[in-house]
């Protein structure tokens, strides 16, 4: 959704013709430490999918990594990539890009920590989201616009869930 709204997020570059390339299918790289070493299949048009759809095929090609199953395709025509570094206990990252995409996400473990209010202090749960762009496309205030979009569907889930076919 939020990418609907910054499609340069999900472009590419090609560095021999200068050329930013749009792409019209969100395919979303998601990166996954097996014991063969670091994948990233590749969930296809996820724009067209419903949430039950990304699941199965979240689960079919986690599946197929943790058996170094996956084909060629599985793999290729990536357009952004999330990394969840939290799963493995990581709180920040400094996430590379997967060329010739021009966005990476990082996203850390979720903590508690406490926050001062005028109520007195609460715990509130925080996770530290990380961009890593391709300046050469992106600028950081696109990035910012990008994230803050990203980071209201992530907090208030239900907007997603309306927008979602």
């Amino acid at each position: 959704m939020a990418m609907n709204k910054y499609p340069l997020m999900n472009s590419s570059f090609n560095e021999e013709s200068l050329e930013v390339t749009l792409k019209g299918s969100h395919n979303i790289g998601i990166a996954m430490a097996t014991p063969y070493g670091l994948v990233v299949p590749i969930i296809k048009n996820v724009q067209s999918l419903s949430i039950l759809e990304i699941t199965m095929e979240l689960s079919r090609l986690l599946q197929l990594a943790l058996e170094n199953k996956l084909k060629p395709e599985d793999i290729s025509d990536g357009t952004i990539t999330l990394s969840n570094i939290g799963a493995i206990g990581g709180k920040y990252g400094s996430p590379l890009l997967n060329l010739p995409e021009v966005a990476i996400i990082a996203i850390g473990r979720m903590q508690k920590v406490p926050r001062f209010a005028d109520d007195g202090i609460h715990p509130v749960s925080v996770m530290t989201v990380n961009i890593g762009a391709d300046h050469r496309v992106l600028d950081g205030a696109t990035v910012a616009r990008f994230c803050n979009e990203w980071k209201q569907f992530i907090e208030n889930p239900e907007l997603l869930m309306l927008r979602m076919r």
